[in-house]
Protein backbone atom coordinates (compact mmCIF):
# COMPACT_ATOMS: atom_id res chain seq x y z
CA UNK A 1 0.00 0.00 0.00
CA UNK A 2 1.18 3.51 -0.87
CA UNK A 3 -0.13 6.70 0.73
CA UNK A 4 -0.25 9.48 -1.87
CA UNK A 5 -0.50 13.24 -1.41
CA UNK A 6 -1.64 15.04 -4.56
CA UNK A 7 -1.25 18.78 -4.94
CA UNK A 8 -1.09 21.34 -7.72
CA UNK A 9 -0.76 25.03 -8.46
CA UNK A 10 1.57 25.99 -5.64
CA UNK A 11 2.83 28.99 -7.66
CA UNK A 12 6.10 29.18 -5.62
CA UNK A 13 4.30 28.78 -2.28
CA UNK A 14 4.93 26.10 0.31
CA UNK A 15 4.35 26.26 4.04
CA UNK A 16 4.35 24.15 7.20
CA UNK A 17 0.72 23.11 6.61
CA UNK A 18 1.60 21.52 3.27
CA UNK A 19 4.80 19.97 4.63
CA UNK A 20 2.90 18.38 7.54
CA UNK A 21 0.90 16.34 5.00
CA UNK A 22 3.99 15.66 2.89
CA UNK A 23 5.59 13.97 5.91
CA UNK A 24 2.56 11.65 6.29
CA UNK A 25 2.68 10.42 2.66
CA UNK A 26 4.76 7.70 1.03
CA UNK A 27 4.89 9.70 -2.23
CA UNK A 28 3.90 13.20 -3.28
CA UNK A 29 2.52 14.01 -6.73
CA UNK A 30 2.52 17.61 -8.03
CA UNK A 31 0.28 18.34 -11.03
CA UNK A 32 2.07 21.46 -12.25
CA UNK A 33 2.37 25.21 -11.86
CA UNK A 34 5.13 24.61 -9.35
CA UNK A 35 6.67 28.05 -9.62
CA UNK A 36 10.04 28.29 -7.90
CA UNK A 37 11.76 24.91 -7.66
CA UNK A 38 12.33 25.52 -3.95
CA UNK A 39 8.79 24.08 -3.62
CA UNK A 40 9.69 20.73 -5.17
CA UNK A 41 13.11 20.75 -3.48
CA UNK A 42 11.40 21.06 -0.07
CA UNK A 43 9.11 18.14 -0.92
CA UNK A 44 11.96 15.99 -2.29
CA UNK A 45 13.93 16.57 0.92
CA UNK A 46 11.15 14.68 2.73
CA UNK A 47 9.53 12.21 0.31
CA UNK A 48 9.74 10.82 -3.23
CA UNK A 49 8.14 13.19 -5.73
CA UNK A 50 6.47 12.71 -9.11
CA UNK A 51 5.59 15.95 -10.89
CA UNK A 52 4.80 17.64 -14.19
CA UNK A 53 5.41 21.20 -15.26
CA UNK A 54 2.58 23.65 -15.78
CA UNK A 55 1.97 26.65 -18.00
CA UNK A 56 3.58 29.13 -15.57
CA UNK A 57 6.69 27.03 -15.01
CA UNK A 58 10.02 28.22 -16.38
CA UNK A 59 12.79 26.45 -18.28
CA UNK A 60 14.27 25.02 -15.06
CA UNK A 61 11.02 23.26 -14.10
CA UNK A 62 10.55 22.12 -17.70
CA UNK A 63 14.07 20.66 -17.70
CA UNK A 64 13.42 18.73 -14.47
CA UNK A 65 9.83 17.59 -14.96
CA UNK A 66 7.87 16.30 -18.00
CA UNK A 67 4.67 17.65 -19.58
CA UNK A 68 3.04 14.24 -19.00
CA UNK A 69 3.98 11.73 -16.33
CA UNK A 70 2.61 8.26 -17.02
CA UNK A 71 3.40 5.46 -14.62
CA UNK A 72 2.03 2.46 -12.75
CA UNK A 73 2.06 2.10 -8.97
CA UNK A 74 0.41 -0.67 -6.95
CA UNK A 75 -1.12 -2.02 -10.19
CA UNK A 76 -2.83 1.33 -10.87
CA UNK A 77 -2.05 3.14 -14.11
CA UNK A 78 -1.74 6.92 -13.75
CA UNK A 79 -1.52 9.78 -16.23
CA UNK A 80 -0.69 13.17 -14.73
CA UNK A 81 -0.53 16.40 -16.74
CA UNK A 82 -1.21 20.02 -15.92
CA UNK A 83 -3.75 21.04 -18.57
CA UNK A 84 -5.84 17.97 -19.31
CA UNK A 85 -9.47 18.85 -18.91
CA UNK A 86 -11.97 16.49 -17.33
CA UNK A 87 -14.56 13.85 -18.34
CA UNK A 88 -16.44 14.82 -21.51
CA UNK A 89 -14.19 17.90 -21.87
CA UNK A 90 -10.67 16.51 -22.17
CA UNK A 91 -8.03 18.78 -23.67
CA UNK A 92 -7.67 18.24 -27.41
CA UNK A 93 -3.97 17.36 -27.00
CA UNK A 94 -4.77 14.24 -24.97
CA UNK A 95 -8.26 13.33 -26.17
CA UNK A 96 -7.40 10.60 -28.70
CA UNK A 97 -4.83 8.89 -26.53
CA UNK A 98 -6.95 8.86 -23.38
CA UNK A 99 -9.85 7.33 -25.29
CA UNK A 100 -7.65 4.63 -26.83
CA UNK A 101 -5.69 3.77 -23.69
CA UNK A 102 -7.31 5.23 -20.58
CA UNK A 103 -5.41 5.07 -17.28
CA UNK A 104 -7.15 4.10 -14.05
CA UNK A 105 -6.41 7.61 -12.67
CA UNK A 106 -6.20 10.76 -14.78
CA UNK A 107 -4.82 13.82 -12.96
CA UNK A 108 -4.91 17.41 -14.14
CA UNK A 109 -4.34 20.68 -12.30
CA UNK A 110 -4.57 24.17 -13.84
CA UNK A 111 -8.18 25.15 -13.04
CA UNK A 112 -7.62 25.73 -9.28
CA UNK A 113 -10.97 23.94 -8.89
CA UNK A 114 -10.92 20.78 -6.81
CA UNK A 115 -12.68 18.05 -8.74
CA UNK A 116 -13.08 14.32 -8.21
CA UNK A 117 -15.13 12.75 -10.99
CA UNK A 118 -15.55 9.22 -12.28
CA UNK A 119 -15.61 8.92 -16.06
CA UNK A 120 -18.07 6.11 -16.76
CA UNK A 121 -17.28 6.05 -20.50
CA UNK A 122 -13.55 5.51 -19.98
CA UNK A 123 -13.78 3.77 -16.59
CA UNK A 124 -11.26 6.10 -14.97
CA UNK A 125 -11.10 8.38 -11.95
CA UNK A 126 -10.35 12.02 -12.75
CA UNK A 127 -8.62 13.98 -9.98
CA UNK A 128 -7.86 17.68 -9.77
CA UNK A 129 -6.54 18.63 -6.32
CA UNK A 130 -7.41 22.31 -6.69
CA UNK A 131 -4.66 24.75 -5.71
CA UNK A 132 -2.35 24.49 -2.69
CA UNK A 133 -0.77 27.90 -3.23
CA UNK A 134 -1.90 31.45 -2.57
CA UNK A 135 -1.99 32.72 -6.17
CA UNK A 136 -5.29 32.54 -8.06
CA UNK A 137 -9.02 32.99 -7.63
CA UNK A 138 -9.66 29.98 -5.38
CA UNK A 139 -10.85 30.80 -1.88
CA UNK A 140 -9.61 27.69 -0.04
CA UNK A 141 -6.21 26.03 -0.55
CA UNK A 142 -6.80 22.31 -1.18
CA UNK A 143 -5.02 19.00 -1.81
CA UNK A 144 -6.08 15.35 -2.09
CA UNK A 145 -4.84 12.33 -0.19
CA UNK A 146 -5.51 8.66 -0.98
CA UNK A 147 -4.04 5.19 -0.88
CA UNK A 148 -3.22 2.82 -3.71
CA UNK A 149 -3.28 -0.88 -2.93
CA UNK A 150 -3.22 -3.83 -5.30
CA UNK A 151 -5.08 -2.11 -8.14
CA UNK A 152 -7.49 -0.17 -5.94
CA UNK A 153 -7.86 3.47 -4.92
CA UNK A 154 -8.84 3.75 -1.26
CA UNK A 155 -9.45 6.31 1.48
CA UNK A 156 -9.71 9.35 -0.80
CA UNK A 157 -9.78 12.54 1.28
CA UNK A 158 -10.04 16.23 0.51
CA UNK A 159 -7.61 18.35 2.51
CA UNK A 160 -8.62 21.96 3.09
CA UNK A 161 -5.50 23.80 4.20
CA UNK A 162 -6.70 27.35 4.83
CA UNK A 163 -8.22 30.33 3.17
CA UNK A 164 -6.02 31.70 0.43
CA UNK A 165 -3.87 34.40 1.99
Amino acid sequence: MKKILLLSDTHSFIDAKILKFVKQADEVWHAGDIGNLSVTDAIKDLKPLRAVYGNIDDKDARAEFPLDNKFELENVTVWMTHIGGYPNKYNQRIRDEIQQKPPKIFIAGHSHILKVQFDKKLNLLHLNPGAAGNHGFHKIRTMLRFCLENGEIKNLEIIELAKRG
